[in-house]
């Protein structure tokens, strides 16, 4: 267990913020190591773009300098506040110090070997810093991105929720109400699920981050550059990862329309207007008009691949589309 001792003025001085580089890091984690942190649908929707990457990009480079309990720093810089965007922290990486660069990946190296010489050429070349921010660009445009409004709308609803609760009942409540292994007892904040002793917030305040991708553990920061951090797992998150009974082709039909649930099944892979236009045999701007409902409501996403705008499901249409394709009869009356 680790306690954190807590004075008055470090609650004075706690805030709040959102962390797209550590969600985009955590996922890239996952998808390597396949430690179910990820939905199950939502993993194998992403690996084929993910092992894509690691063939295209310098991802491999950026892979090398994560372990399970450590990371090199610059590649998931402090967030400062709840409006963090993912080209703040992009241009923060892109900032950072050759000489700072250098120490965080001869460190990383200590702890884990890296034998790809390829790899190695990456890590030792004197533009390390500007090449792995580009293949953590790209993985974030191809594999969160399409994502991120509806994750981070949860994680700004969990923000407000926990403000809230502060306001209502004070700090001790809304510090209980992070995790089940979380709780303040006598002055401080005990984690139960994190090893440690006794660490002072030195008049700092704790830096809350809540997170999508953490769920259903914990993590914390307590060395520089970062200041004292407790990352957790939003609320909702958990939902995210149940496994929900197969609905009914009826049902789901019912819900959505025939059209538009026939539109959400065939989307278990990316695809363009036209392309689903002729595998379903709809007209164009009937798809069209189709697809922008369920964008709308946040069952699909879309993004550009050349001069083709793809659309694919979300998370959410994962779930409710839950592997059960409509009956194969065509409907020409979309």
């Amino acid at each position: 267990m680790l306690r954190l001792e807590v004075a008055t003025e470090d609650l004075l001085r706690s805030r709040f913020a959102l962390s797209p580089a550590f969600e985009l890091n955590t996922v890239l984690r996952a998808l390597n190591r396949g430690d179910g942190r990820l939905p199950a649908a939502w993993a194998a929707r992403l690996r084929p773009g993910f092992e894509r990457l690691r063939r295209e990009t310098e991802l491999d480079a950026v892979l090398a300098l994560q372990t399970p309990k450590a990371g090199a720093d610059f590649v998931a810089v402090p967030p400062r506040g709840p409006a963090q965007s993912w080209a703040d922290d992009l241009a923060a990486i892109r900032a950072t110090a050759p000489e700072q660069a250098r120490a965080e990946i001869t460190r990383q190296r200590a702890r884990q070997p890296v034998r790809d010489p390829r790899v190695r050429a990456v890590l030792d070349a004197p533009d390390v810093v500007e090449r792995i921010a580009a293949a953590l660009d790209r993985a974030w445009h191809e594999l969160v991105a399409p994502d991120w409004p509806r994750l981070r709308a949860l994680c700004e609803r969990d923000v407000v929720h926990r403000v809230g609760v502060i306001g209502e009942r004070g700090w001790a409540a809304a510090i209980g109400e992070l995790h089940d292994g979380v709780r303040w007892h006598d002055g401080g904040i005990e984690l139960a699920p994190i090893d440690g002793g006794t660490v002072h917030l030195r008049g700092e305040g704790l830096l809350l981050i809540p997170s999508i991708f953490t769920w259903p553990g914990l993590a914390a920061y307590f060395e520089d550059p970062w200041p004292r951090t407790l990352v957790y797992p939003a609320r909702g998150t958990a939902v995210l990862h149940e496994t929900p009974a197969p609905p009914a082709a009826d049902a789901l039909a019912a819900l959505l329309g025939r059209s538009r649930a026939r539109l959400l099944a065939a989307l278990d892979a990316p695809a363009s207007t036209t392309q689903l236009a002729r595998q379903l045999a709809f007209a164009p701007g009937a798809v069209g008009d189709h697809l922008a409902v369920l964008r709308g409501a946040g069952l699909v996403a879309r993004a550009r691949s050349g001069r083709s705008v793809l659309y694919r499901r979300t998370a959410l249409g994962d779930a409710l589309a839950a592997s059960a394709p409509l009956p194969g009869e065509r409907d020409q009356r979309p």
